[in-house]
């Protein structure tokens, strides 16, 4: 009588095949969502430098096989994985321009020196990331007001970021540059302004230059890295993005003059992303705005 038991898969193979198919088969979304960006940054209508800032980077982790003895079933085809980071500042005072040029970079080196490279985020991981852009905050902060308890002139800045893995974004923000989610023809302002109405005659210096302000009444920011109040306010929050998404960041300069409405119906255009963020920037200076006027713009694309 023969023997009809079929053959069993041997761990290894087992093994092997699973391995493959989770990382082959079904990538992870930190390796198919991508980005586009655009962005354009417009000095007031005076001498004085420009007090804005950005910066737009990806960073990622990858894996390319040089020399091998093993088949290429069993190294696999490699991988790149990337998440991508926006951040913008809006310095404050004659120092502005040095103040928020100093976040920016000091944001970036604490991200590249400290920061575990989470770009797979999952529930696990978010307080982590959480946590540890709260941490990189206020150390800026902390750096900014050492600093200036010798300096002539203060160092004080806005700082608004957003850090994306995959279909996960965070963002974090002090000061009243904003962050605006666009989705499916709607403006969703994702960040809080860290400002309240004072008459110009009541404001003390520090703050907010009033140099170009006309009217008697102001926004006066309550927050800025490098203020000197007891910590700083960071509002940080984590969403889930959706396909076609877009991401604006920007500073006041442009919402000061320009309302939401007008901004959704730029954003509503087909137009490229560079030439919706020009347009931005013209409607604001056709607004009469005295301020410097940044537009950052990302576009995300997900895969089904």
């Amino acid at each position: 009588m023969s023997d009809t038991t079929p053959e069993k898969e041997s761990p290894t193979t087992h093994f092997e095949r699973v391995l493959l198919l989770s990382t082959d088969e079904f990538p992870p979304l930190s390796a198919t969502v991508r980005a586009e960006f655009a962005a354009v940054s417009v000095p007031r209508p005076t001498p004085e430098p420009n007090t804005d800032h950005y910066l737009v980077v990806e960073l990622g982790r990858s894996q390319k096989t040089l020399l091998t003895s093993l088949s290429k079933e069993e190294v696999g085809r490699g991988f790149h994985e990337q998440m991508y980071g926006v951040v913008l500042a809006d310095g404050l005072g004659p120092a502005g321009e040095v103040a928020s040029r100093v976040a920016v970079s000091a944001l970036l080196n604490l991200t590249l020196r400290y920061a575990r490279w989470n770009v797979r985020v999952d529930d696990r991981i978010a307080p982590e990331i959480v946590e540890r852009i709260v941490h990189f905050y206020r150390q800026i902060d902390s750096a900014l007001v050492t600093v200036n308890r010798a300096a002539v002139l203060p160092l004080q800045t806005t700082l608004t970021a957003i850090a994306s893995g995959g279909r996960d974004l965070f963002f974090a923000h002090t000061g009243h540059s904003r962050a605006y989610l666009f989705r499916a023809g709607e403006l969703i302002q994702l960040t809080r302004d860290h400002t309240h109405m004072v008459r110009r005659s009541a404001v003390r210096p520090g703050l907010v230059d009033l140099t170009n302000v006309a009217t008697d009444m102001h926004h006066i920011l309550t927050d800025a890295l490098g203020a000197g109040t007891a910590d700083p306010q960071i509002d940080i929050e984590r969403f889930t993005l959706a396909d076609g998404d877009r991401l604006l960041l920007c500073t006041n300069g442009l919402t000061d003059v320009v309302g939401d409405q007008a901004i959704a119906e730029v954003l509503s255009s087909p137009r490229a992303l560079q030439d919706q963020c020009d347009t931005l920037t013209v409607l604001a200076q056709e607004g009469g705005t005295v301020d410097d006027v940044t537009a950052v713009l990302a576009r995300y694309r997900i895969p089904e």
